[in-house]
């Protein structure tokens, strides 16, 4: 899975030891605290804002753009304590996957 940060130059991939030291940070969520786990959601909900600033900088977001980011935003609102473990859910690779994490 790939990460990316966004600079001042662009948007440009997180390093192998960075990205690992996230996987690490990840793997290192208690499943059972709830806290933690909404903590994970909100990193996680970061950083898929995160990589997508670069389409509202571009001007023309499409609207299936601007929906993946509206519905981004309003996970607190939409999910409760009882629905952590379904955003949280990865497969095999490690990718998330829950519907709302996915981009358009």
């Amino acid at each position: 899975m790939s990460r990316y940060k966004i600079t001042l130059n662009g948007q440009i991939p997180y390093t192998a030891e960075e990205e690992k030291q996230l996987n690490n940070y990840f793997a290192s969520i208690s499943k059972t605290d709830q806290e933690n786990k909404l903590q994970a959601i909100k990193d996680i909900r970061i950083g898929k804002l995160q990589e997508t600033d670069w389409w509202v900088l571009r001007g023309n977001m499409t609207d299936a753009q601007t929906q993946y980011r509206q519905k981004l935003r309003d996970i607190p609102a939409d999910y409760d304590s009882s629905k952590y473990d379904e955003l949280l859910a990865r497969d095999e690779q490690d990718n998330l996957t829950h519907s709302v994490w996915s981009k358009p």
